[in-house]
Parts: C-alpha cells; structure tokens; sequence
C-alpha cells in the first residue's frame, strides 16, 4: 500500500481557458441535495481526457488496452467514436491532452494522441469486426457533398443502417482536405487511403471529379436527405500595398494544395509566412523542403496568442523556422517588378482599459523572395441558390442549428468546417456524428431535436482483497518524447514522414504514465462508519467528512480547498451516524485506489465507468443508480 503524499499545489494547477467547460451546472446554494451519479455525465466529467474530446473517445480503456498488447481492440474502440485513429494518431488537435489529469500533477499530459497511433499501426486487420451493411437497404438516400472528415464519418453510421449513400467529391481521391491540406510528412498517403477506404467499401457510391455546381440540381434528383460536408475551401487574402504586383504571393490552402497535386515543386530561399496557425505550420515546414532557406512565420501577436499547436511550433523551429512574433505587415516591396521584401511595422501590445492595443514602435524591411497568407480559411457557397430554403447570415455563412445541424430547409444538414468555418478534424467527426442522427430522424419521421440520450456500465473493479482490474500504481516516469527522422532525410523527400512513432519501451512507459481517470470512486453513504481511514490514506488530501452546506461554503472547509471552479465536489447523503456528509474534490483525485483498499466496510469502490455513447439509429439502455442506498455493481448490459 501506498503512502506518499503528491505535492498537492501541482495537482491544483488550473486547466488553462481552452479547457474550461461551460455546461457543468453552477455551485449548489440554499438546500443541497447529494451528488447524483446515476446520471452518466456526472461520470463523464471526471474522466477529464474524454469529457474534452468532441467525439468522446474512451482514452484510458484504449490505452489500458494498449498496454495489454491487445492493438486491434485497442484500435476499435477508438473508431467506434473517432472513426480516423491512424489520421488523428498524427493529426488530431489534441483538445483531450491539455485537459489531461496527468498534466495537473506533474504538467505533462499523457501523450494521448501518439498513442492513439501506437493502437493503429500495430493492429490486425479489422474488416470481421466492422458492422455488417445490409443487402436489403432500407429506401432512404442520402446524398453527401465533399468526401472530408465529416461527409464520410456520415457515410460511416447511415451504411449499416441500410441507407443508399451517395458522396460527391470534386477531386480524383477522397479525403477533403485532410488529402491536399495536410502534408504527407505529417500524414502519409496510405493511412489517409486505408482509413477513408475502410468507410468507402461499405458500399458508398462514390463518384470522383464530380462537383456539386447547383444545390437546387441537387435537390431535384430526388434525395431524401443533402449533407453539406465540403468544408471551408476559400483562404483569406491580404489586400496591401503591391500584393498583386507579383506572382511570388500564395494563399496558404491553395499553395498546399497545388504541392499536393504536383502543380508546385519549388518556391524562392527566403520565405515569409504571414500567419500563425496549423495551416502555417504546414506552409513553412513545406517551404523547407521545396528550397527555403530562410524561412520566417510572422506573427502580430506574442506567443501565449498563437493558434498554433505547441508542438506545431516546436517541429517548426526544429526544422530550422523563425517564428517573428509582434510584427504586422504593411506592404509588399517590389524593385523592378520583382517581389524583395515586406514592409512590416514592430509592434508593442499594452493593455488599456482591459482591452489589448497595439502601439507601433518602428517600420522594418524583412527581405523576401517569396510570400504565403495563412491568415484563415473561408467558407464559400456559390452553388448554393440563395432562393432554395437554405437561409444565410448576414457574413454569408448558412445558417445551422448548432444541436441538430439543420439548415433552415427541411432535409439539408451541414457539418465539419462547412457548418461554422474551420475546426480540426476531430470536431469534423463529431459533427458527422450529430448530423447522421439528425438524418436518420429526419427520414425516420422523429423530431429532431429528439436525441438518444448517453448510457453508461459502472462495474466493480476489484478482484481480489488487495487487488484491482487496472494499473493502480502512480508512474513518475516523464512524458515520452516522439522520435523524428534526422533533417537531412526528412528534407530528401516531401513524402518521409517526420514522426516515427512510439518504440515498445517508450510505449510501456507512457501507457503508465495514464491515472485511469474513468475507474471511480464510488461511494456508498451506508455503508460508511466515518473511521476516517479514507481521508487519512488520500495521497492529494481529496477527500473530507463535513457538516453539510452550500457547495461554496464546503469547497473552503474541505482538507484541502477545492479551487477548481470547474470541476465538481462529490457531496454524499447524510452519513448514518452523524449526518455529516463524505466531501470528495474531483479535480485532484489520482484514481489510486487507496480509499477503496483502506475502507473497512466497503463503503468505497473503485468502478469502471463506461460512457456508452449514442449514435444513429442506436439506442441505448441507460444505467441507473437507485436512490438511497447502492451497494452493488450497476451495468447497462
């Protein structure tokens, strides 16, 4: 047994503004009533890695799975809610890892994302566990526009539904443009080909080089439901001062685009990259291997500001890239009708007022050959007649019902970055997912706002007197660091991949490293004698016996203050004896397992939570607690 206290101020560290999460209810006041965990995302929230991913993806069985050497399981479970583990294994934004337990004990989180990759190159194949489709479709067609992230998770759930799927897609290849936006020395041509294909031979009919030039064509073919899945196509320009002078100023989408297709294979040594996001990213790293030399990415804004991943800009400054932070472009300089430099004005930002301004404090020449604009991505819809029934906002965006992804004509849904601008392809799934639902209610004749609600299992994991079903053993190892290739191969060749994966040693140090956030403490208020052996044993001093009260008075009186606004207290019924109540801070629990083992009646167990999420025509059980007492495990089986 365990008896070393974590530093409990590293533990408190506050999740940054990204991961705040706004549809946790508000503190109790007045009369409290006890934590109710029979609702499943009670559960859902502590497990803090799959609360934040869109898609919620059941991170600590894949990895646990992972650890075990089970990969195509692995592999699956990851599919069944992100459909694309090899894709987002190298490509996902990662929303789950700043969310990261982990990351709140020692400040790095696990490296959830590169082991997702583990799971899906290490697999068998998977074709005999893939849902069967139908031979007896169910009449109902759908046609998909674009075959992107979205378009095809889509496709992925109506299939075995017995839905007639047609997919419209303008290029040779289906992707979106996860194909021609992403680099290949990012995400490597046959895992982008294998995973879109798995969707494709579930019988889509996909039809190549085939734009969608009319929606009112489109909808005259007799459909009965239109997904609008073609993304956010059209790059942002910057209109200064001699931009169209030259032909060395490129729009950041197109121009990685254009290298996708062959169309570029060179670009001029010194390069500036105007913008600071992941499509820039892409744009400098590219420019690298085509001929840049000298290659800046700028940026009016300080670092803490950047859209940009961190370990984006850390691979980019790897690869020998200048990130010039605080400087805002002013005009492209010309001499003799060739492009040499950009005029650029060095900025200070101060606050006033509580607002960020910007003061100039000198006007630079950054030399340059050649200029790419990744300031954005737009949305473009000239093929859709405005006098259809799909209404647009004043910004000529459609307008899209955030919950159920309908437009406002019956029958047409939108997602991915065609519903609200760009997003990363994580939330592109995750919209295909909602918008599915939404056609399958729509041509099912259910209101669409009528959603199938989350069900969960909750089952002991205990299996001896001292023993649990996981890895209950705090790892210090540090976080693994991904293995790249060396510079002089990577830039031989546009098409070698940069990260070259996880080795076994490394895989079995970072799958330690995960604190099983969905295996809970679960407590049975009867059960409890208030020995106080539970809050003696809590490493991160989590877990207090108190007089009741308004959760804002409690949060201050607990053995440690629990400071995290966004994560709930655990407040039990009233205890047996003395009707205190057992007070628990989610936020800091390590999910260890001494409270369960220390407990001499039980009233503390660990169980395994499992979020069972709904998707399209699949309803699920939902898994209740009984009110009182529970002293049993509870599954929705």
């Amino acid at each position: 047994m365990r008896s070393n206290r974590i530093n409990r101020s590293n533990a408190l560290t506050r999740l940054g503004p990204e991961t705040i999460i706004q549809t946790q209810p508000g503190p109790r006041s007045g009369r409290r009533v006890p934590t109710d965990v029979s609702n499943p995302q009670y559960y859902h929230k502590v497990v803090d890695c799959q609360w934040a991913c869109p898609a919620h993806t059941n991170v600590p069985e894949y990895i646990r799975l992972i650890a075990q050497g089970r990969y195509t399981e692995s592999y699956l479970l990851n599919r069944e809610s992100n459909v694309f583990p090899g894709i987002l294994g190298r490509t996902c934004d990662r929303p789950c890892e700043p969310a990261c337990r982990r990351g709140r004990v020692d400040g790095k989180p696990v490296a959830i994302c590169r082991l997702k990759r583990v799971a899906a190159d290490l697999r068998d194949d998977i074709h005999e566990f893939l849902p069967a489709i139908p031979a007896q479709k169910n009449g109902k067609r759908v046609a998909l526009v674009g075959a992107g992230p979205a378009s095809l998770t889509v496709a992925n759930d109506l299939m075995p539904l017995g839905y007639e799927v047609v997919i419209y897609e303008k290029h040779q290849r289906a992707g979106g443009l996860m194909r021609v936006n992403i680099p290949s020395f990012r995400l490597p041509a046959e895992v982008l080909d294998e995973e879109t294909q798995i969707i494709l031979d579930m019988g889509v009919d996909i039809r190549y080089e085939t734009p969608v030039t009319s929606m009112a064509a489109l909808l005259s073919d007799g459909y009965d439901a239109v997904f609008v899945g073609s993304g956010a196509p059209k790059g942002k320009e910057l209109e200064l001062p001699g931009r169209h002078e030259t032909d060395q100023v490129f729009i950041g989408i197109e121009w990685l685009a254009n290298v996708h297709f062959g169309h570029v294979d060179r670009i001029g040594e010194r390069v500036l990259i105007i913008g600071v996001g992941n499509t820039a990213m892409d744009c400098c790293r590219t420019s690298r291997r085509l001929g840049g030399k000298d290659i800046k990415v700028i940026a009016r804004r300080s670092r803490p500001y950047f859209k940009a991943s961190p370990w984006e800009l850390e691979d980019a400054e790897e690869e020998g890239v200048q990130i010039v932070e605080n400087h805002s472009p002013k005009r492209f300089v010309l001499e003799k009708g060739k492009l040499v430099g950009m005029e650029m004005d060095r900025l200070r930002w101060v606050e006033q007022n509580g607002k960020q301004k910007s003061e100039i404090l000198e006007t630079v020449l950054l030399p340059c050959d050649s200029v790419i604009l990744a300031i954005g991505q737009e949305n473009s819809f000239p093929w859709i007649e405005r006098d259809t029934g799909v209404g647009f906002d004043d910004e000529n965006m459609p307008i899209v019902d955030k919950k159920t992804f309908a437009s406002t004509r019956a029958g047409v849904f939108f997602g991915g970055d065609a519903a609200w601008g760009p997003e990363n392809i994580i939330w592109a799934v995750e919209h295909g997912h909602q918008a599915a639902i939404s056609i399958h209610n729509h041509c099912m004749g259910i209101p669409l706002d009528e959603r199938p609600a989350y069900g969960m299992n909750l089952v002991s994991a205990k299996v001896g007197m001292h023993s649990w079903s996981y890895s209950n053993d705090y790892s210090p190892a540090p976080r693994m660091k991904m293995t790249h290739a060396e510079l002089t191969k990577r830039f031989s060749k546009l098409s070698v991949e940069v990260e070259l994966g996880f080795t076994l040693e490394q895989t079995v140090a970072e799958v330690e490293r995960c604190l099983n956030c969905d295996i809970e403490t679960h407590f049975t208020s009867n059960l409890c004698i208030e020995c106080d052996a539970c809050v003696d044993v809590c490493p991160v001093s989590c877990l207090t016996i108190a007089p009741d009260g308004p959760e804002p008075d409690l949060r201050t009186r607990l053995s440690a203050p629990a400071l995290n606004l966004t994560q709930d207290v655990y407040v039990s019924a009233a205890l047996p004896q003395t009707k205190r109540v057992m007070v628990k801070d989610e936020d800091v629990c390590l999910h260890c397992g001494l409270c369960a083992e220390r407990c001499p009646t039980a009233a503390w167990d660990m169980r395994q939570f499992d979020l069972l999420v709904p998707y399209a025509g699949r309803r699920l059980p939902i898994a209740t607690l009984p009110s009182g007492h529970v002293d049993r495990p509870v599954s929705a089986a």
